[in-house]
């Protein structure tokens, strides 16, 4: 009788069994992807779902907003992480292949700009002067400090932010240059936040943005830099204060979780949601964001229940909204 590899065996009846039990026994995940900024509220919370569900698994990637969203709208995850809402292309993309969506807010962030801490010249910077930096026009040309003021030193200027696939880096480009991804190419970009934060923290003439929660967690190595909106207008440091009345402007942006409806027909999906929006707020103030109101999350789940799919947004990004302005948008659905 021709003999046959002991490993080679068990490999066979792994594969038969695999083959005889449906791969939903074997394993129950939620699968996310997405927005680099949303990742560290949905990862605080998947840990806590995974140590009160045993035998249930959450899986958060890191793709960026755009990124996730290609991957969520050809159907490769249950719930995707965005911070801003789904565009009018990637509507068109889920509408495709027949991915319906729920839309469900989670948080304030208040996207910060940061400076190296041995930076002590530079006390607070106008939109208009962020603008100057990072408009395409700058490009090769606006290499140092004084060029963008006068009153600011001889030095040069290294520029650190997020990559073109992320929400963050959409969001920023349209409420300080006023067009979405409308940005300088010549500065470092990362999908990886963490990658920006040491670039920063790393060089006393850098300046660099991402979200809140990763200032928050680096404040030995950074300073968050005062805005001014408008001439005229204080400078306002981003907090949860400044957040919640709606004086931070125009960084302070909501950001949320996009859910596949069938995925919801899969009770560990369902379970995560319920999960999630019943312990989002917690887990939002654990990693520096804001919060929302507990309403917010009680409307989410009442449009699940109600099978109220859809965005309130229209395929745009909005700079400016407030959290009562959120509100107001999500109640109509």
């Amino acid at each position: 009788m021709k003999s046959f590899p002991i490993k080679s065996l068990l490999a066979t009846s792994a594969l038969a069994f695999l083959g005889a039990v449906p791969l939903s026994a074997l394993a129950q995940v939620v699968k996310v992807d997405g927005s680099s900024t949303v990742y560290p509220v949905t990862e605080a919370v998947a840990e806590e779902f995974q140590k009160a569900n045993k035998g249930l698994k959450v899986t958060v990637g890191v793709s960026g907003t755009g990124g996730g969203f290609k991957k969520f709208c050809r159907g490769e995850t249950d719930i995707s992480n965005a911070s801003r809402p789904i565009s009018a292309s990637e509507m068109a993309d889920c509408k495709k292949i027949g991915v319906e969506y729920y839309e469900l807010p989670v948080a304030f962030d208040a996207l910060t700009v940061v400076i190296n801490p041995k930076n002590t010249w530079l006390k607070q910077a106008t939109v208009a002067e962020l603008k100057k930096m990072w408009e395409p026009a700058a490009q090769g040309k606006i290499t140092r400090w004084n060029q963008v003021n006068p009153a600011w030193p001889d030095q040069p200027i290294k520029l650190f932010g997020a990559g073109s696939d992320s929400g963050t880096f959409d969001y920023f480009t349209e409420a300080i240059v006023g067009k979405s991804k409308s940005s300088r190419g010549d500065f470092t970009a990362s999908e990886d936040d963490n990658v920006l934060v040491q670039g920063v923290a790393g060089d006393v003439n850098a300046l660099g943005y991402f979200g809140y929660a990763y200032y928050a967690e680096n404040t030995g190595k950074l300073k968050a830099l005062p805005i001014v909106e408008k001439d005229g207008k204080p400078a306002v440091s981003p907090s949860e204060q400044t957040v919640l009345a709606g004086t931070y402007q125009p960084l302070a942006r909501p950001i949320f979780i996009y859910v596949n409806a069938k995925s919801l027909a899969k009770p560990e999906v369902k379970k995560f949601i319920d999960f999630y929006m019943t312990q989002g707020a917690k887990m939002a103030k654990e990693v520096k964001y804001v919060p929302l109101p507990a309403e917010a999350y009680k409307t989410g789940l009442d449009h699940i229940a109600k099978g109220k799919k859809g965005t309130v947004f229209g395929g745009k990004n909005e700079v400016g909204i407030t959290i009562t302005d959120l509100l107001k948008r999500e109640a109509s659905l």
